[in-house]
């Protein structure tokens, strides 16, 4: 299976029940190993633990403080730009339906590099507004002005919640403000409340609709892979870890080959009017058995749609689409289950921001199958770190 190898940047790791055989080591084996002594001055050990404690950012850092360093680093801006799917899609939207930025006041709602506002700048927006919490905003601040737009777009450190502009109203509220799972990391509800505060009452939010979706594989190779590992670990029983990690749902590609039902939509969500209490849900499904096979998981995933377009445009990040970074949410389940063409998985999905870190979410999950060959009802509970 090409999934899941190398070294893809995972916001979770998840792991389910074994299946079959186990993962065994032979203990006739060695692994050979190479050691490297570095010496090294007292005084430049000194000198760079100095450099190390100036260049940390505060010792009582908050989970949104963790959050905001994350963005600090080039290497998870690399990874979105680099993305065709994401930041093609925002480009044809600014280019070609222009007359949504032409001449606009524009609100760019975490910013990052800037490259939004760029395009926006590009197409002719009166002035952009771009805001960036994390240190990300300095080197926007030095693209901006690399680039020669110094005077139609202004970037602003600061959290949204915690910063005014310099203007009452904008035209437009763009952000790229998808997480894993759709919600995870919160950033929707600073896209709201940007949108009660500072938007026009004929201004647009770009995108302005998203969609959760659901579906279930057959996954027995990598979920066997990944659980009886714990079984024995060179020789030791840390099974101990399976019902930890059974609860991390795994960010990764999914083979659309693996598809064993339809995909039901779960959630629609209208950005220009929902409230920050629509985040959290709960949900009906009913997945149909498309040929005979075993299901290993759910696999959630999402699409965005620019509904203010002269044509509809928008992206999916499921397992049938192309590749993006985002990849596909897969919650494995304690059951393996033998399901027949035809037969119908019922449940229902709870979806809530963590109590104790809103940009966490957790998940309840509850199946029920009564097929002709399986017949099984359970509840699960996954949390989103």
């Amino acid at each position: 299976m090409d999934r899941r190898k190398g070294g893809d940047r995972d916001a979770n790791g998840g792991l389910a029940e074994a299946t079959a055989s186990r993962l065994r080591f032979d203990s006739d084996e060695e692994a050979e190993g190479v050691e490297m002594e570095v010496e090294e001055s007292p005084e430049a050990a000194e000198g760079e633990e100095q450099q190390a404690e100036e260049e940390v950012i505060g010792s009582d850092k908050t989970s949104a403080d963790y959050y905001f360093d994350s963005y600090s680093h080039f290497g998870i801006h690399e990874e979105m730009l680099k993305d065709i799917v994401r930041t093609k899609t925002y480009q044809n939207v600014i280019t070609q339906s222009s007359f949504l930025i032409k001449d606009k006041i524009v609100l760019d709602v975490g910013a990052g590099t800037g490259i939004l506002s760029l395009f926006c700048a590009k197409a002719g927006a009166k002035h952009v507004y771009a805001i960036e919490c994390s240190q990300m905003a300095d080197m926007a601040k030095e693209i901006v002005k690399t680039n020669g737009y110094s005077d139609v777009i202004t970037v602003i450190k600061g959290k949204v919640e915690e910063i005014e502009l310099p203007v009452p109203k904008v035209d437009v509220i763009i952000s790229e403000w998808m997480g894993y799972f759709l919600l995870f990391e919160n950033m929707l509800n600073t896209v709201l409340y940007a949108r009660d505060k500072w938007l026009a009452d004929d201004g647009v939010v770009l995108p302005d609709k998203a969609s959760l979706h659901l579906t279930a594989i057959e996954d027995a190779e990598y979920k066997e892979d990944k659980i009886e590992f714990w079984n024995n670990v060179y020789g030791f029983d840390m099974s101990c870890i399976k019902k930890q990690a059974m609860m991390e749902p795994l960010v990764d590609t999914v083979d659309a080959n693996q598809i064993v039902t339809n995909c039901q939509l779960l959630k629609t969500m209208d950005i220009s009017k929902m409230t920050p209490g629509d985040a959290s849900f709960t949900v009906p499904f009913k997945l149909t058995a498309e040929r005979n096979d075993y299901i290993h998981a759910l696999v959630a995933y999402f699409n965005v749609s620019f509904t203010k377009c002269h044509k509809l445009m928008g992206f999916s990040t499921g397992p049938r689409s192309k590749a993006t970074h985002w990849k596909q949410t897969v919650l494995y389940l304690e059951d393996v289950i033998t399901i027949c063409e035809g037969e119908t998985l019922t449940g229902s999905m709870t979806v809530t921001p963590n109590k104790k870190n809103p940009r966490d979410i957790d998940i309840k999950l509850k199946y029920m199958l009564n097929g002709h060959r399986c017949q099984v009802s359970r509840t699960q509970f996954y949390k989103m770190r």
